[in-house]
């Protein structure tokens, strides 16, 4: 009799067998492990394309005869692409694949970089700028979801580890090679080109290396080859049968479905509201490094982009500290439980740690910036800042994943796009914030309210349960 009432099995329905090659969480971890690197590559290229202007700011603004706030714009606006980006190459990666995304949105991307080489005046460059930013933000959001498509939850945290990097590495790396570009006496355009030749390789690669890694469309192509070879067209994809409702409602449901998950889930709101600020903190040391370095200590552009290594520093030691201390305590997790159901909060162990450390960094840059102390001094901040937002991104970023699971899309595009809203938002204010107040006083403020933020992740240890039980869309845990 159960066997009359059993949900009738689809004959035709196109799915992987438990050890389906063709599964990407199959592949061998070779490929995997390579696909992972390459991810974090293209997320450092659009990354280092965002902050690589600031190292040839006083060239924009001698040529296109600029004010600070305006060559700050040339920063602001990639970062505010970053802000709509997510909601078109999320949802479309999911209908149409990451690859084609890849493919689509790099070679395009190129061609702005071209544009802001050639450009005349000062509102080619800004809109170029702005256009590059948009198409640069597929890989800020397909990556991340590439390394979902591949590796399982106790593995993920690992591989993430090394995603995470991109968004601290990159604009750090930015300032120092447009920095030496220009000391070097080379024209701005050069830069430039620099990021047109990065955006190309990374292209090549994509197009020669860069298997589908979404299982729904490896699903379908695979639909497709079983109804060529054998001439059956019953054979059908899950995918399929979603993509039967027109394109234009499922884009309209993907696009405001982040906004109602963000509206309706006070974990996210406390969230979002922390990453924002410590992404908005990083960007905003582009703005802050030239007043404490070039004002107070007299560094040199290129100089000056050196001051940003102990931040690419700390970010790497935050990634081996999560790896070699945090990461094992989850996977002792996850073998405790058998059926893999480990709560969340665990992974809020590691912002505990780091939010501290966070808003003693600010103290530090900031009470030793005087020009009569060692520019080793606010210098080693940076170490603790790459580390302690390392860890807190990590933490929070991968809690948002497990909290929300199939709707973490969505709870990641509107963390995205309020998190690059931060990013685009502070360089603008942040050298008439370290002038007018000087960088003591400045520093302390940030410092003051990155102490406000350290009980965010502390609530949620402790409530989070409770949170979630009443949430519409995080699923609970049996």
């Amino acid at each position: 009799m159960a066997q009359d009432n059993a949900t009738p099995v689809d004959p035709y329905l196109v799915q992987f067998a438990p050890d389906d090659k063709e599964n990407p969480k199959n592949w061998s971890r070779r490929k995997r492990w390579y696909l992972t690197y390459f991810a974090g590559l293209l997320g450092f290229n659009a990354t280092f394309a965002s902050s690589a202007p600031s190292g040839i700011a006083t060239q924009l603004m001698a040529q296109f005869k600029l004010s600070e706030e305006v060559a700050a714009l040339t920063i602001s606006v990639f970062v505010a692409g970053y802000c709509v980006g997510p909601l078109f190459w999320g949802p479309l990666s999911e209908q149409y694949g990451r690859r084609l995304i890849f493919l689509v949105t790099f070679p395009v991307y190129a061609c702005f970089q071209v544009g802001c080489a050639l450009s005349k005046n000062t509102a080619s460059i800004i809109i170029f700028r702005l256009l590059g930013g948009l198409f640069a933000a597929a890989p800020l959001t397909n990556s991340g979801a590439l390394i979902s498509d591949i590796w399982d939850a106790k593995t993920r945290g690992k591989a993430l580890a090394l995603f995470t990097l991109a968004p601290f590495v990159g604009p750090a790396f930015g300032p120092l090679v447009g920095g030496y570009i220009a000391q070097s006496g080379t024209p701005w355009p050069w830069l430039f080109w620099v990021l047109t030749a990065f955006a190309t390789v990374c292209f090549v690669f994509i197009y020669f290396t860069l298997p589908e890694t979404y299982a729904p469309i490896v699903l379908l192509h695979k639909a497709e080859q079983l109804r060529l070879k054998t001439g059956d067209h019953r054979y059908h994809a899950p995918l399929e049968l979603v993509q039967a409702k027109q394109l234009h409602k499922r884009l309209e449901e993907s696009l405001t479905r982040p906004f109602k998950i963000l509206i309706c889930e006070p974990m996210l709101i406390a969230v979002t509201a922390y990453m924002s600020f410590v992404y908005g903190c990083v960007y905003l040391l582009f703005e802050a490094y030239p007043v404490v370095f070039t004002v107070g200590h007299g560094f040199q552009p290129g100089v000056l982009g050196l001051t940003y290594l102990p931040l690419v520093a700390g970010s790497i030691t935050g990634v081996f500290g999560y790896l070699l201390i945090f990461h094992p305590q989850y996977e002792a997790a996850m073998d405790k439980h058998k059926a893999g159901l480990v709560s969340p909060e665990i992974r809020l162990n590691l912002a505990m740690s780091g939010a501290p450390l966070f808003a003693i960094t600010f103290f530090w840059f900031g009470w030793t910036s005087y020009p009569s102390i060692s520019y080793w001094a606010p210098m080693m901040a940076g170490a603790l800042m790459g580390l302690s937002s390392i860890w807190i991104f990590l933490a929070l970023f991968n809690y948002i994943i497990d909290v929300y699971l199939i709707a973490a899309a969505s709870a990641l595009a509107a963390n995205t796009v309020f998190r690059s809203a931060a990013g685009a938002v502070f360089p603008l204010f942040a050298s008439q914030m370290y002038t007018a107040l000087d960088p003591r006083w400045a520093s302390t403020l940030l410092g003051c309210i990155a102490c406000l933020m350290i009980p965010i992740p502390i609530v949620l240890k402790r409530y989070g349960p409770m949170l979630r039980a009443r949430s519409r869309f995080a699923p609970a845990l049996v």
